[in-house]
């Protein structure tokens, strides 16, 4: 039984499955709930609170993405597991507005259940395939090692809530540097980790659409409340035409790329950590800056510019580049000159925002993207993609 519940070894089985897609839609919700509780919390402590939160989201939705590179999901055991998290991160989702209040317990028990559940279903799953069975035991000691961590802040308040919460997550990110090494069962080795790389190339294409689909939500929801004005357009427009640039500047080359560069790497599994498990949090934390950003300026595009809502109309995009700069730079043989040029104009930007409305600052911020992506294009053009 457990046999038949993995991929099988053709190419064919490892596309995405529609119950992947409908999983997604419980983070089509989080990613929204999450840039709201930034936009009403627009404050230090507010954004240190919303990036814990984003990482740990990002984090469970990563998890079961490796769970079903091997998992066959149009099994029925499988299909159950993936329903009963969608269970669960709906009720994680509905936490993140009030997950630093009455709502943390709720949160992290949530969030402990997807992943130490998913982990030792995935271990039953394998019991027939040693290698991968430890593998996803030592996962499960760390997951329980953090849930101790992560229910312990739920049950705290404030301050303690805080820092228990990233000791858990600390737990968390550290246990694929560590290879998960558990007592009497040693530590993982990065060659059994022999992943698909277009099934995770995908499926974290997909959850950069769902983030830039929660900025184009935003702009599309804000200006279809509001007078429009020749500003309130002029805003819509520069959020629209940034999140093109956004998703031009990964989805036109970079995305592939990696793809490829898994697909015919020796070393998979540590390609893949590196840069679609870490070196993609920069690129999904910039696309939910950006939507807050989308809503700041379209909400008074003339207005004053603070240096707090400076630093999500620049920084969110900065992000973003740098993201992608890392991306990039993992899956191919060089460092992308045109997006290390953005990310220092972006820290140039910095001059202008006394002077300019966030509607000016927003148009500055676009053009940046768009000349990155020029330049990206005009070097790596459609002729050699096929090449890079």
């Amino acid at each position: 039984m457990a046999r038949s519940m993995t991929r099988a070894k053709d190419p064919a089985a490892g596309r995405v499955a529609f119950v992947e897609l409908f999983y997604d839609l419980v983070f089509v919700f989080a990613i929204t709930q999450l840039s709201h509780l930034l936009l009403h919390h627009y404050t230090l402590q507010g954004a240190l609170e919303a990036g814990l939160l984003m990482l740990a989201i990002w984090w469970v939705w990563m998890y079961t993405t490796w769970a079903l590179n091997w998992l066959d999901p149009t099994r029925g055991p499988v299909r159950m597991m993936i329903w009963t998290s969608m269970l669960l991160g709906l009720f994680m989702s509905m936490s993140v507005s009030d997950a630093f209040g009455e709502r943390g317990l709720v949160f992290a028990l949530s969030f402990v259940a997807m992943q130490l559940g998913r982990s030792l279903f995935t271990a039953w799953a394998f019991a027939d395939q040693a290698s991968h069975r430890r593998n996803f035991l030592r996962i499960a000691a760390w997951m329980a090692a953090s849930g101790v961590f992560w229910i312990s802040g739920g049950l705290a308040h404030g301050e303690a809530r805080l820092a228990l919460w990233i000791v858990a997550l600390g737990i968390e990110y550290m246990g694929p540097w560590a290879r998960y090494w558990t007592p009497g069962l040693g530590a993982s080795s990065v060659a059994e980790w022999d992943v698909r790389g277009e099934h995770i190339a995908e499926r974290c294409g997909l959850f950069v659409i769902i983030c830039l689909g929660e900025t184009l939500l935003i702009n599309g929801a804000t200006f279809a409340e509001m007078e429009w004005t020749g500003p309130g357009i002029a805003a819509f427009l520069v959020n629209f035409l940034g999140s093109v640039a956004m998703w031009w500047l990964y989805f036109h080359i970079g995305h592939e790329r990696g793809a490829r560069a898994i697909e015919h790497s020796e070393d998979p599994g540590r390609i893949a950590r590196v840069a679609f498990t870490y070196a993609h949090l920069p690129i999904i934390a910039g696309i939910v800056v950006s939507a807050v950003a989308a809503e700041l300026i379209i909400a008074h595009p003339l207005g004053h510019t603070g240096w707090g809502v400076a630093a999500s109309i620049l920084g969110g995009p900065a992000l973003f580049l740098v993201g992608n700069h890392w991306f990039k730079a993992l899956t191919a043989r060089w460092q992308p000159l045109s997006h290390l040029v953005g990310i220092g104009l972006f820290a140039l930007s910095l001059v202008a925002v006394p002077w300019l409305s966030p509607l000016g600052l927003g148009g500055l911020a676009l053009a940046i993207l768009a000349l990155v992506a020029a330049w990206e294009w005009l070097s790596l053009g459609a002729g050699r993609r096929e090449t890079v």
